[in-house]
């Protein structure tokens, strides 16, 4: 804006010079009819609108390019809605004395120290020349004035960058602080988003328990359990009218191999022990899925040896029993890790 005043700043005097001396020139039409003289100075108005408009336009652009690039644009009906706090003496108080209201002084009390001082000396340093212009004739004496008086703003104006520059960055981290939420925040919105963790614990317990019980429950299905034998529990299912390997309906360790164990007396499903195998099959198969190749010639013996005695008597599987071997890549300790030397715990 100041950079406009000072290029063009001698036609927009030049423009309210001329509207001021036809404004002081009178007619006996404009004595006689009020009219006339109230259609002059509407005309004289608008004219007078018309050479400042550049300027009202010029900063308006700015203005908004400013705020824009401190804290972008955000639109919202929310913040024109009547609201009773609005009307708060207590919240205006702390409007008034609170920590940006003392911030917003200082900055109005840096920018009239800064700006005021600065035009102080431009007139102290120009008062020789206010001198000179006083013994010139009208035109030449505007036009001189309107230099001075051009230089001055734009300089004056100038000065404003000093506070712009430190004015600018606290505004962005001010607004990114605004922009933060507390600890309580966090937490509501995430209870408002994904429900509270205490709610979504009983779901994920519950949703344990139903699993727990499908799984059960799927061991009526079972051929034989394969047990290490308290520590860990495997219950597997086998269809010897399809070309699917056998598959794992449950597994557990340590109280879940209880209950598989259990529930495997309950339901008449014999029960085998193979520590290694065991171990192999709870850490490399997923509950539901079929066992892997690596396992398919140890799971045969043991499926074998449960359908042969079966006939003779299913509850019953103490006769001699196969020792499946598992391959030594298969071997695991009991917390999973692949181990060469197998213990038996």
């Amino acid at each position: 804006v100041a950079i406009y005043i000072y290029l063009f700043g001698n036609a927009l005097l030049g423009n309210v010079a001329n509207i001021f001396a036809r404004g002081l020139v009178f007619d006996p039409l404009a004595v006689r009819e009020p009219q006339v003289v109230l259609g002059r100075l509407g005309d004289a108005a608008v004219e007078a609108l018309f050479s400042i408009l550049p300027i009202l336009i010029l900063t308006a652009v700015v203005v908004l390019a400013c705020s824009g690039l401190i804290g972008g644009y955000n639109f919202s009906w929310k913040s024109i809605q009547p609201k009773a706090s609005k009307f708060n003496p207590i919240a205006g108080f702390k409007r008034m004395f609170g920590l940006q209201a003392l911030v917003n002084l200082a900055k109005s009390v840096a920018k009239c120290v800064l700006v005021g001082g600065v035009t102080y000396f431009l007139i102290d340093a120009s008062i020789m020349e206010f001198a000179e212009i006083s013994l010139m004739a009208l035109e030449p004496g505007l036009t001189a004035s309107a230099s001075i008086l051009t230089t001055a703003f734009l300089v004056a104006s100038s000065t404003l960058i000093i506070i712009a520059l430190i004015d600018a960055p606290y505004q962005l981290y001010q607004h990114n602080e605004k922009m933060k939420m507390s600890l309580k925040e966090v937490k509501d919105e995430q209870k408002d988003t994904e429900g509270s963790p205490e709610v979504k614990q009983r779901i994920r317990q519950k949703q344990r328990e139903m699993s727990a019980a499908r799984m059960l429950e799927a061991i009526a299905e079972a051929d034989v359990v394969i047990t290490n034998p308290e520590h860990f529990a495997v219950a597997l299912a086998y269809d010897p009218s399809s070309d699917d390997p056998p598959r794992v309906v449950a597994k557990g360790a340590d109280l879940m191999a209880d209950r598989i164990r259990e529930r495997a007396g309950e339901e008449g499903v014999p029960l085998f022990q193979s520590p290694v195998l065991a171990r192999a099959l709870f850490f490399t198969t997923e509950l539901d899925a079929f066992i892997p190749e690596a396992l398919f010639e140890a799971v045969a013996q043991v499926i074998a040896y449960i359908f042969n005695i079966n006939s003779i008597n299913r509850a019953n599987v103490t006769r001699s029993k196969p020792a499946p071997r598992v391959p030594d890549d298969m071997i695991f300790d009991s917390d999973g890790r692949p181990s060469e030397v197998f213990d038996d715990r």
